[in-house]
């Protein structure tokens, strides 16, 4: 019997049967804008291979004025379709489904030339989009039957047409921003009208054998959101025009709300499915914050959905479905949700890819293959950088022994897993235990390495990190002046904080601070109080009055440049960090000069005249100032003329960036 019978149990949709209940949600890689099609065909393959159900591509346009950006992908001539046949014949000739999105970005194009029901500029991009007149909205009406046509010629199993997130459609349905008096506003049936009709007209076009997911808006999160009737009324009349399943949206990308990041609890939202299920009878689909196998298996069994989405899990292992049926959970690659490296990269016009797995998105170019020569290789600290080194090397045949001089692995996630709202790093490193221990990588803890100790090696890899760096103010000496390490691990504070430098380690260190008693992302009903997320039948949207809990401390965030605190954070989840701390009263200053400490608190000034001297009041003062990199060890090595190669923290001390330390070693274990 397996351990998951519901997540592993087929689905019948009438003309196929899914072979389990889990679907690979959308996600937006920036692949297809590359024209490689051999390595948008390879990064599907790995995941049909991996056991997925059912695959959804990222957003494609149905023409030039809804896509997300100029140039954005879509299925416009016969070369797009024969290019997007690659991608479908080798995902069918590894047994996978796969579905493309139909994605028309509305007012949230980043083009001059957007259009939406009413003229609103949206607050994320910078272009009044124009209002639609009749014409124009038949106009995009067929433009969804026709990429949906082009879906199928190209081999596709069927379509997703996005109506949630805030996109075109999801506009017109709300009142936010359909100001409309016509047949497509004003009455809700009017402003549902451009959803049933897509999907009746697509339905007819394609006929009963053909997919076609329709991502239902069931929290937009914003004001003059829509309300639970409305929603149900857009559900059952998706139903009758023609929908295969529906699968849930939850807010808007401009709501003040986080839904998939690291900080929200895991399976969030399912709770707002499940007012869904039984309202219709075809499929519904829950989504966000689902990433191991026995939360989807508990949102299944508690009858919240039929199936789950999960979009990032298969970004840090493309075999989910596969270990989950094989018993080997425990070596399932979380996603620890931290957007670090998909969706920042994203919206940056880069390759999205995974901070857990950096082969993500570069399946064609990061390939261990067996090494020809294996080699005895010594990895000295067991920090991300060099765990990833250790793992991948050892996956390639090579003997490896990492070396920690702590009495644990980690490194610097150790701290990071301390923080409220990254308890996601707790199974990141389990996971990184796990797979040292199946690759039969020789784990020495408690050890210094030095260079007799390394010397019957034939390479060495220094992974030793980084130690905090000196800001060098004077009376940073004194007993109340303390290291974010001291403060991460235990040491004593007071009421009143100041926090020297604002980059992500001060951030995280000013939430651990101000947080008392259990996370919030570790209590779902908390955590939405905190937010102001409520039944959307109680109110339209599912926005009510956020309720932050009272801080732990009174503290003060300080940092040298002066720029808006937090400017330097990840562009999708910065905000979430400003946002939480500002609730909890944190005052932010930048532009300081340090000028000194003592028993009234930390003297500061302002700008290159240090002019305007202040006196932060403190009881304990933080120093986050940046770190150093610890690479003493290299020269001994190289000394001995044995290679020696350098990664991670000890290569470049830049805040604590655990995406670079493991793509770093990742990519060096591929060369030796």
């Amino acid at each position: 019997m397996t351990t998951y019978p519901h997540l592993l149990s087929p689905l019948d949709l009438g003309h196929v049967v899914l072979p389990n209940r889990v679907i690979m949600g959308s996600m937006h890689t920036n692949l297809e804008e590359t024209k490689d099609w051999n390595r948008v065909a390879e990064f599907y393959a790995t995941r049909a291979r991996g056991g997925v159900a059912l695959m959804v591509t990222g957003g494609m346009a149905p023409n030039a004025e809804g896509a997300v950006f100029p140039g954005a992908a879509g299925l416009f001539t016969e070369q797009d379709i024969a290019n997007h046949r690659v991608v479908t014949d080798r995902v069918h000739a590894e047994g996978g489904r796969i579905a493309m999105q139909i994605l028309h970005a509305g007012r949230y194009a980043y083009g001059p030339n957007c259009v939406a029901p009413s003229a609103i500029k949206s607050p994320i991009s910078p272009f009044v989009p124009k209002e639609l007149d009749e014409e124009g909205i038949e106009k995009q009406i067929g433009d969804f039957v026709t990429a949906a046509l082009r879906a199928r010629e190209a081999g596709y199993d069927g379509v997703e047409i996005m109506g949630s997130e805030g996109y075109f459609i999801n506009q017109f349905l709300a009142l936010r921003t359909n100001k409309r008096t016509d047949r497509w506003g004003g009455a809700y049936e009017n402003r549902m009208r451009l959803p049933v009709e897509i999907v009746r007209r697509t339905r007819e076009a394609l006929g009963r054998d053909f997919i076609i997911i329709y991502r239902i808006s069931l929290l937009d999160l914003v004001p003059e959101g829509q309300s639970w009737d409305e929603v149900m009324r857009l559900a059952r009349a998706i139903e009758e025009a023609g929908a295969t399943m529906l699968n849930t949206g939850i807010g808007w990308h401009e709501a003040r709300v986080p839904t998939i990041a690291t900080s929200v609890p895991r399976a969030a939202f399912a709770w707002v499915t499940k007012k869904l299920k039984g309202k219709v009878d075809i499929p519904v689909v829950t989504s966000n914050r689902i990433n191991m196998p026995e939360v989807a298996e508990a949102v299944l069994a508690e009858g919240c959905a039929d199936l789950v989405s999960m979009a990032r899990p298969f970004l840090a292992d493309p075999d989910f479905v596969l270990k989950a049926a094989e018993g080997r959970a425990e070596e399932i690659a979380p996603c620890i949700a931290c957007n670090q490296a998909c969706l920042d990269h994203t919206f940056q016009g880069k390759i999205s890819t995974c901070l857990v797995n950096p082969r993500a998105c570069h399946e064609t170019e990061i390939v261990l293959r067996p090494a020809a020569k294996p080699k005895s290789v010594a990895v000295v600290g067991a920090g991300p950088a060099g765990m990833a080194a250790a793992i991948a090397l050892a996956e390639r045949g090579h003997r490896v022994t990492l070396f920690e001089k702590a009495d644990q692995i980690g490194g610097q996630l150790n701290l990071a897993r301390r923080i409220p709202g990254k308890e996601e790093f707790n199974a990141l490193v389990d996971w990184f235990s796990t797979m040292l221990g199946r690759r039969g990588v020789e784990l020495r803890l408690n050890t210094e390495a030095g260079a007799e100790l390394l010397a019957p090696f034939d390479e060495v890899i220094v992974a030793t990190g980084v130690v905090p760096r000196d800001p060098g103010i004077p009376g940073q000496d004194r007993p109340n002046v303390l290291s974010y390490v001291d403060v991460l691990t235990g040491a004593e504070v007071g009421e009143r904080v100041a926090i020297i430098g604002a980059g992500g380690i001060g951030f995280d260190v000013a939430e651990f601070l101000t947080h008392e008693g259990e996370s919030p992302t570790l209590n779902l009903q908390e955590w939405l109080r905190e937010w102001g997320v409520t039944d959307p039948e109680i109110a339209p949207g599912g926005l009510t009055q956020p309720h932050p809990p009272r801080p732990a401390r009174q503290v003060t965030l300080l940092q040298r440049k002066a720029e808006k605190l937090g400017r330097r954070l990840g562009k999708t989840t910065g905000w979430i960090h400003r946002a939480s701390l500002q609730a909890r009263g944190v005052r932010m200053i930048g532009g300081v000069n340090y000028e000194l400490i003592d028993e009234a608190g930390l003297h500061v000034s302002f700008g290159p005249e240090r002019k305007d001297p202040q006196v932060i009041e403190a009881d304990t003062i933080v120093l986050c100032a940046g770190q150093k990199s610890l690479r003493a060890l290299e020269p001994a090595i190289a000394a001995m003329g044995k290679p020696v190669h350098v990664i991670g923290g000890a290569d470049v001390a830049a805040e604590l960036d655990a995406k670079r330390a493991i793509d770093q070693g990742t990519r060096l274990a591929m060369t030796i």
